[in-house]
């Protein structure tokens, strides 16, 4: 909307750092348990950093402690859900079928190129789940949360 400032954690490429972990998980075929647990860390650090970054704007618009710990729940809960909990578990899902799908029904294809095939898969689904999930969440969040904190 114009005149409305830029979310830099929602509205800008920094967004999808909180998708780190998924890209961990398209790789879980190929990589080190470490490796993806890894990028569970760089996903939630960005979580954290969203949150931070919503408490503090609403400590100094406000100060209210209700209302800062309103929006710091609203910011977190949000962000686990739609960067990290929900997209987990989609591309999670998405390649273990690739996988069993290629491994069932391709069954010519060797073990190293099906994995690779299920990391493209992952990685090509990354974008396409994006808006979805946070407008899904968004309305669950509305629903819930934040009807429940009018209250």
């Amino acid at each position: 909307m114009p005149g409305q400032e830029k979310d830099f954690y929602r509205d800008t490429w920094v967004r999808y750092l909180g998708y780190a972990n998924e890209v961990g998980e398209a790789f879980r075929s190929l990589v080190s348990v470490k490796v993806v647990r890894a990028s569970y860390a760089v996903a939630f650090a960005y979580v954290l950093a969203d949150t931070g970054d919503k408490s503090w704007k609403m400590l100094r618009k406000d100060g209210r402690f209700k209302n800062v710990l309103v929006e710091t729940g609203d910011a977190l809960i949000w962000q686990t859900l739609a960067s990290v909990a929900i997209p987990g578990f989609v591309i999670n899902r998405i390649c273990a079928f690739t996988q069993n799908y290629l491994q069932k029904n391709v069954s010519k294809i060797p073990p190293k190129p099906r994995s690779l095939i299920t990391v493209a898969v992952g990685l090509a689904s990354i974008p396409i789940i994006v808006k979805p999930i946070d407008i899904s969440v968004t309305m669950l969040m509305n629903l819930t949360y934040r009807r429940l904190v009018k209250a």
